[in-house]
């Protein structure tokens, strides 16, 4: 994996791994059938975050051997009751831009680091090199491929 650096953002090559499919719906729960961002992407538009252009589950990026450090968040949501089986949680979303490094057309594609505040969230942990986003659909991705994370260091720092 590799940083480079350009002016104001930060750029780190990450992996994507699988995640818990709950957010997606992949893995059937009860509680949410089609997943948990669908559930949860209402209460967030109500507040005034736009995810009418992002997939519905998210991607799980592996940026090890790197670690990261979230700062100011774009959109910032507190004790949201999402769903009648858990309490309310709190949400921080940090805006990057995604980037397939292979793809000749270099194109980017606006996200968000999706942080379900660990104090709050009721389960299904993430590790702690892996960062969770809500992006537009990204055609052919695949497990093991990497994508380039870019962001202001004031929003997302990688170490």
């Amino acid at each position: 994996m590799s940083e480079e650096k350009s002016p104001g953002l930060t750029n780190i090559a990450a992996k994507i791994v699988p995640g818990h499919g709950i957010a997606s719906g992949k893995t059937k729960d009860r509680r949410f059938p089609s997943g948990t961002i669908s559930l949860q992407m209402p209460h967030f538009e109500s507040e005034g975050f736009s995810g009418k252009s992002l997939h519905q589950g998210t991607l799980n990026l592996d940026v090890s051997p790197y670690s990261f450090i979230l700062g100011i968040p774009s959109y910032q949501f507190s004790q949201v009751k999402w769903c009648e089986d858990l309490p309310p949680e709190n949400f921080s979303f940090f805006s990057c831009r995604l980037m397939d490094p292979l793809d000749d057309n270099r194109k980017e594609y606006p996200s968000y680091v999706y942080w379900p505040h660990p104090s709050t969230k009721p389960g299904f942990e993430q590790p702690p090199c892996v960062l969770e986003l809500l992006a537009p659909y990204i055609p052919d991705v695949q497990y093991g491929q990497s994508l380039l994370i870019k962001s202001e260091p004031k929003t997302i720092r990688f170490e």
